[in-house]
């Protein structure tokens, strides 16, 4: 009998990691050590062993920032809702506006709750764009004389090992589902 046991626990672990992720990208993400909404240092060191999901945004946006924040809050209420462990981050694409007060008050109109939700800053928009281009393969640019700045509108789930592993639409048409399925499978293999 206990081996049966066994046996069937053993399947059914061996079901969970044998699940994956199609088309993975592998981007590896570099190395960075910005500013949090509460004004702390926050980097890659801090994520390193976990799974999170990131997008691009800025608190003056006027048009895809809003809806992209607000989904990104319906994302992590329902990780929680699942029971998953994941953080979030929120990279500022316009730093030299975006204090931590200002993503502070940004965030609090989308959550209550930032204990696992980094709101970065404390950059320049060329170290922005560079890590943007580099490890998410997507364009941040700030025309000039425009407050309004051109960025991808992604989310894109990251890793234990911290390489991006896919991306999702984060404005319209959020596939929910499919971004905690792949939450889940991602915790399964660390």
């Amino acid at each position: 009998m206990w081996k049966r046991i066994m046996m069937i626990a053993a399947i059914c672990l061996l079901a969970a990691c044998g699940k994956t992720i199609s088309d993975a990208k592998n981007w590896p993400v570099a190395d960075f050590t910005f500013v949090d909404q509460s004004g702390e240092p926050f980097g890659l060191r801090d994520l390193k062993g976990k799974v999170w999901v990131a997008d691009f945004i800025f608190t003056n946006c006027e048009t895809v920032c809003p809806p992209m924040t607000a989904h990104m809050a319906k994302l992590k209420e329902k990780a929680e809702e699942k029971g998953l462990d994941v953080e979030f981050v929120s990279f500022s694409v316009d730093p030299e506006v975006d204090t931590p007060e200002k993503l502070e008050a940004y965030a609090k109109q989308f959550t209550n709750d930032l204990a696992n939700w980094h709101f970065l800053t404390g950059y320049s928009p060329a170290e922005i764009s560079e890590l943007a281009q580099k490890s998410f393969k997507t364009i941040v640019q700030k025309p000039v004389g425009d407050d309004q700045v051109i960025h991808g509108t992604s989310f894109y789930l990251v890793g234990p090992d911290g390489k991006v592993v896919q991306t999702y639409s984060g404005v319209q048409d959020v596939p929910y589902d499919t971004i905690l399925e792949h939450i889940e499978i991602l915790q399964s293999s660390r």
